[in-house]
């Protein structure tokens, strides 16, 4: 691969569409027809083989995404694609604006509270209906903080690597 960074995974082929080898995808960008702007794509497949792939086109279509890939014409093809995961190089993405984050970059900085207690590192997030959360781990526990600023997470400072919390250690 070209780009040996880290990647963001956008989406996912949930199936064909059609006859003429279009594929259903699931899209995780906003909005869900953003993906094809994010090329080339990395695809994964279940074994864990990969290919980049370019000049992917479509569109949306009631709650998925209708995508056309440039060296697949049939169904059957497609459907053997079930399940595969789409990615592009962090590089492809645009800047965050500003007092905004892409999730991959916050994973592995070190989580401290605003009194200098270590709560670990960003393990991960996940949204939630009403906000996005921060899980935290250490060799001990894991906690999950909400992401909602500036009440719980008063700071990110990517240079020094830290995420500084206003949390209880013991919750």
């Amino acid at each position: 691969m070209k780009d040996t960074g880290r990647r963001i995974l956008l989406g996912r082929v949930a199936g064909a569409f059609g006859i003429r080898g279009e594929a259903k995808l699931e899209s995780w960008t906003e909005p869900r027809s953003a993906i094809f702007r994010y090329q080339p794509w990395i695809l994964r497949d279940a074994r864990g083989n990969e290919r980049e792939i370019t000049g992917v086109r479509g569109k949306e279509s009631g709650k998925h995404v209708v995508a056309t890939f440039p060296d697949v014409a049939d169904r059957d093809a497609i459907e053997a694609m079930r399940g595969t995961e789409i990615y592009v190089p962090r590089s492809a993405l645009p800047p965050p604006s500003e007092g905004e984050y892409y999730w991959v970059d916050l994973e592995g900085l070190k989580v401290v509270t605003v009194d200098g207690v270590s709560l670990g590192t960003v393990s991960h997030l996940f949204a939630t209906g009403a906000n996005d959360v921060l899980v935290a781990r250490d060799d001990e526990r894991e906690r999950m903080i909400p992401f909602v600023q500036p009440q719980y997470v008063t700071s990110v400072d990517f240079g020094a690597g830290v995420v500084t919390v206003d949390w209880d250690p013991d919750f």
